[in-house]
């Protein structure tokens, strides 16, 4: 098969301060290899803090911020996950109608592990099928979804892993998925049944967390002066 090129596409990226490293660094750099213009836009402009896992990791830039990006200038989207991004995004008016602009228009959307969280909180996932994070899979349900617990799902316009562990087959799907042209339609529920929950977590994450060394003074201090911070304000506002 010969390499996907995605020459004159532009792509827009949607994260916050506590994306998944590898989630949002490894996909901006297969896209601009193949070709692609990739803006990451962010709700607030300077940099954003990535994470692996459960400690930070190095910042990005930020290219343009919600209230200067338009949906209409962009080919395709892509969501990463993590712990912290996707709750910020989706308590943003703003994210989440840059999210269904896309929808609305048929345009690629593209997610993995806990991104889709911001799928849901836009209101996109009745009767779609998709896969997320296997911890989020209830979230999904409940939000009218069908659930699959598979590497990768593709239901029209809409591409999906359940996170880091899946990046390969993820990298190949959204590459194919963004030279396509919109509009993209809706596949629908093509699966009658969610895979079932999980039985235990993953032990890998499980055993990140066992092993994580304890936080440094200066990191201690931060949240020390951000905990203080936080009560003095919600003391004033009362």
């Amino acid at each position: 098969m010969s390499r996907v090129k995605l020459t004159g596409r532009r792509i827009a990226v949607l994260a916050a301060d506590g994306f998944e490293k590898v989630e949002l660094t490894i996909p901006v750099k297969a896209l601009r290899a193949a070709g692609a213009a990739v803006d990451i836009v962010s709700i607030r402009d300077g940099s954003i803090r990535g994470m692996n896992l459960h400690e930070p990791a190095s910042r990005v830039d930020v290219t343009k911020t919600l209230d200067e990006a338009s949906p209409a200038e962009y080919d395709g989207l892509l969501i990463p996950g993590g712990f912290i991004n996707p709750d910020l995004l989706r308590q943003s008016a703003k994210a989440r109608a840059f999210v269904r602009s896309f929808d609305e228009q048929q345009k690629p959307i593209a997610s993995l592990c806990h991104g889709p969280w911001v799928l849901v909180s836009a209101g996109l996932l009745p009767g779609r099928t998709l896969t997320a994070w296997p911890g989020i899979r209830d979230d999904m349900v409940n939000a009218g979804a069908t659930w699959l617990d598979q590497e990768l799902v593709q239901d029209g316009n809409l591409v999906t892993s359940r996170g880091p562990q899946d990046l390969k087959p993820f990298l190949k799907a959204i590459k194919q998925l963004y030279a396509a042209q919109a509009p993209i339609p809706r596949v629908g529920m093509r699966a009658t049944h969610s895979s079932p929950q999980r039985d235990v977590p993953p032990a890998v994450v499980v055993g990140v967390m066992r092993w994580l060394p304890k936080p440094s003074v200066r990191t201690a201090l931060l949240v020390g002066v951000l905990a203080t911070g936080a009560a003095m304000a919600a003391r004033r506002a009362r």
